[in-house]
């Protein structure tokens, strides 16, 4: 009994600590699958095109803040503790996704508009830079013994479940609300939804408690102790920067580009994208606990030389297909295939970057090296939609991806040869 009760109370945690992180990719997804709206709304006059373009720029400069962010935060969490930080960080990211519910557009405010939404995107940038970092050190740290991989994998976890609802609730507002309605201002519906579940999160996420690994350190370093450990493993973080790319680029390309590339690219039905995003969702839910668990008995780097290395041979092939003869069931077949390589490459990745880090900048580290991958990563859509207007070429996404996927090869091949620094 006392073992279920246990278990019960490990399940509520990990419940909890990944709440926010939910909340996270809600938001950046809400705002990537109404790109078009959200661009007529702040950038507009010129061509189709261009606003789309300018819109996903938009989307990807909250990035830039994110290395920032897992830095100084990142030394928060390390110094003060998991609990507070995560705190921290929920109260920031709330901030930019009221600033896309509230402000009005560009014929309201004229250039104000667009930018209240950058300072909203930077504040959110800044607090994602630590968010998933924090998550994972706080998985790892209260996963039982063994089971670090399975624990861990529930970080990415949660951004599924936030990509399944969307696209649930994409597919039932473009039923219940009129095209054009959505297009004028059904698309903020998602963004105040998103402002009434903080709420929620703050109660969940304010009763953690502190993982008993932090309790138990007699000490712990100061700030600046931890900027001094950060430069003594600035190799580490950049093999951890390499390893993540792969993750950031596929999830971002088999999510947040999904709905675009299947509406502009494909021109197939708005809400076939969307019913496609929401299966994506549920087969990267399935396979990231499968490999987070399985990499638990058979090692991380198995797993990830295997999974980056189909990436890079089989994006191409499997892309150059679906724009042949481009249809629903072929999207979702491609798009299947890639969820299966990105979640059975992450499910081993995440937690294999706590192990790789060292213990007193663990949360700082992981986030410095995963924000500096998701800056690149997050401009996925702007780069693919670039790529596919220069060259004309509908399957170059794909290059980018396996460009990304030989990086990261390259990182868990040369990974054991880098120690960390006391």
């Amino acid at each position: 009994m006392p073992q279920a009760v246990g278990r019960a109370a490990k399940l509520m945690s990990v419940i909890r600590v990944s709440s926010g992180n939910f909340l996270e990719m809600y938001d950046f997804f809400v705002f990537v699958y109404y790109a078009t709206a959200i661009g007529n709304a702040f950038f507009p006059g010129g061509d189709a095109v261009g606003r789309l373009l300018k819109t996903f720029a938009l989307f990807g400069v909250g990035s830039f803040m994110r290395p920032i962010g897992a830095i100084v935060l990142g030394a928060y969490i390390d110094h003060y503790g998991r609990r507070r930080g995560l705190i921290l960080t929920l109260g920031i990211m709330s901030v930019g996704t009221a600033s896309l519910a509230f402000v009005p557009g560009y014929a309201t405010l004229g250039f104000l508009a667009p930018l209240l939404i950058i300072i909203g995107r930077l504040l959110q940038g800044f607090s994602a830079g630590v968010e998933l970092g924090g998550v994972s050190v706080y998985l790892s740290e209260i996963a039982t013994p063994g089971h670090k991989g399975f624990y861990v994998s529930w970080q990415s976890g949660s951004q599924q479940a936030a990509v399944i609802f969307l696209a649930v609730l994409g597919v039932a507002l473009a039923k219940i609300v009129p095209a054009p309605a959505m297009a004028d201002w059904g698309w903020r519906i998602p963004f105040i939804i998103g402002c009434l579940i903080v709420p929620l999160i703050f109660v969940l996420r304010a009763s953690l408690k502190e993982t008993e690994e932090f309790a138990a350190r007699a000490r712990h370093p100061s700030i600046g102790r931890i900027f001094e450990t950060l430069v003594r493993n600035w190799a580490i973080v950049l093999i951890g920067m390499l390893l993540v790319l792969m993750t950031t680029v596929s999830f971002y390309l088999i999510t947040a580009y999904t709905p675009t590339f299947g509406g502009e690219v494909l021109q197939l039905g708005g809400n076939d994208s969307l019913i496609v995003t929401g299966c994506v969702g549920l087969s990267n839910l399935f396979w990231l606990p499968v490999m987070g668990a399985l990499s638990d008995r058979v090692g991380r780097r198995p797993l990830l030389i295997l999974f980056s290395g189909l990436a890079i041979l089989t994006a191409y092939p499997a892309l150059l297909w679906l724009v042949a003869a481009p249809s629903f069931s072929h999207l979702l077949l491609v798009e299947l295939w890639l969820s299966f390589l990105y979640g059975s490459y992450n499910g081993a990745m995440i937690v294999y970057l706590t192990e790789i880090m060292p213990a007193e900048v663990r949360t700082a580290g992981f986030s410095i090296a995963y924000s500096l991958a998701t800056t690149l990563g997050t401009f996925t859509p702007f780069v693919s939609q670039w790529l596919i207007d220069e060259t004309g070429d509908k399957a170059i996404p794909a290059a980018w991806l396996s460009f990304a996927a030989a990086l990261s090869l390259i990182a868990a091949l040369r990974v054991r040869m880098q120690r960390a620094a006391p």
